[in-house]
């Protein structure tokens, strides 16, 4: 066992990253402004990634911070409540649990308004990280939020840093999300300047677009973002499923 209880038993999924509040329409097909009311639910990819795997009956841990309010401990106990640790979840007292407005328009596109100016979890800090539990990963994953403004950023650079040097297979799922970056650039150069670094990356189909530049979900398209040190890249299509790409053994 190593210190502050973690086991080392590389069997681990550790997920990093952004949990927050989702507030959802009450009705369908609306936008944000034509909502009669919302509900809120939890959010943020990298948690939903360990809950999910947590319900899989494997090993689940989330690094991240939350603001010290009543939404921010709701998140916490929902991860207990999934039978995920928290062992890597700080809370801030001067900055408050991100929230975020999201809708399913009737025309079928997604519509996201961010509250977080800052919230916490973009103040994480590489002095903050709970290293132990990051050293136990056998899967390190993240996603590309935590890169859009320090200190958040490097916290998210020595995370990577320490679970690859421990041995972890890092995971990738850029999860886009345009209304947070400065520009459309910004974004394209941060997301794709941790990509040499994965061992497994998914992207959807329109992150595939945003990143190679081309309207084509091909194979020839998906060879763009193939990178040497990767085992696997899976493209998400929707309704009209997956594709993967691994190398030839």
């Amino acid at each position: 066992m190593a210190p502050n209880g973690v086991v080392s038993d590389k069997s681990s999924i550790v997920s990093f990253g952004e949990m927050l509040i989702d507030f959802v329409p009450t009705v369908s097909g609306v936008s944000l402004a034509e909502a009669p009311g919302f509900l809120k639910a939890p959010g943020g990819a990298p948690a939903n990634v360990a809950i999910a795997v947590s319900r899989l009956g494997s090993k689940a841990s989330f690094i991240g911070k939350l603001g010290d309010d009543e939404f921010g401990h709701m998140l916490a106990d929902i991860l207990k409540q999934n039978g995920v640790s928290g062992d890597g979840i700080l809370f801030d007292q001067g900055a408050r649990t991100a929230l975020a407005f999201v809708t399913l328009r009737a025309d079928g596109e997604r519509e996201f308004m961010f509250y977080r100016n800052p919230s916490a979890d973009m103040l994480l800090t590489p002095e903050e990280l709970n290293l132990d539990l990051i050293r136990s990963a056998k899967v390190f994953h993240y996603g590309s939020i935590s890169l859009i403004v320090e200190p958040c950023r490097s916290a998210h650079l020595k995370a990577m840093e320490v679970a690859k040097e421990s041995g972890a297979l890092l995971s990738y799922d850029p999860n886009l999300r345009l209304p947070l970056w400065p520009s459309a650039d910004e974004a394209r150069k941060q997301i794709l300047s941790i990509w040499d670094k994965a061992d497994i990356i998914k992207v959807s189909d329109v992150e595939l677009e945003f990143l190679t530049g081309s309207n084509k979900i091909d194979d020839e398209t998906a060879m763009k973002l193939w990178r040497p040190n990767l085992t696997l890249l899976l493209i998400t299509l929707g309704e009209k499923g997956s594709m993967y790409y691994t190398k030839v053994c």
